[in-house]
């Protein structure tokens, strides 16, 4: 299954990631790379659905997603746009950050631990593709 307007492709194979995050990564990838330079109009979410027959649900979940981490933006009835890089994702990973930070001070843990923690964490989302 293929977009031909955003060129994504979504692999159905078994072990291959859920569709919805296939497709919520591949667009990711080209806003932050800029081949989906800030301001591009995404297709809707029936639209897209119909193209790489997905279901509506899924695509819909992808969009969420992508906003929730500021990588797009829903105006309404005029569509969802690709929001202007940098700042949002910097911004979400701040506050999540200091979360984070509060969360582990209240539960008592040393800095060291803290780091540790949030370490490997990272290393486990990162190597695991």
């Amino acid at each position: 299954m293929t977009s031909t307007n955003l060129k994504i492709a979504i692999d159905g194979s078994a072990g291959s990631a859920a569709p919805y995050e296939q497709l919520r990564a591949q667009i990711a990838d080209r806003a932050r790379s800029g081949r989906l330079p800030a301001g591009f109009k995404l297709p809707t979410v029936r639209g897209l659905a119909e193209e790489l027959g997905l279901a509506a649900n899924t695509v819909a979940k992808a969009y969420r997603a992508l906003e929730a981490d500021g990588v797009v933006e829903t105006r309404g009835r005029n569509g969802t746009f690709v929001a202007a890089s940098g700042e949002g994702p910097a911004r979400e990973a701040a506050a999540a950050a200091q979360a984070y930070a509060d969360r582990v001070h209240r539960l008592g843990l040393t800095n060291a631990e803290a780091v540790s923690a949030a370490t490997e964490a990272l290393r486990a989302r990162y190597t695991a593709g």
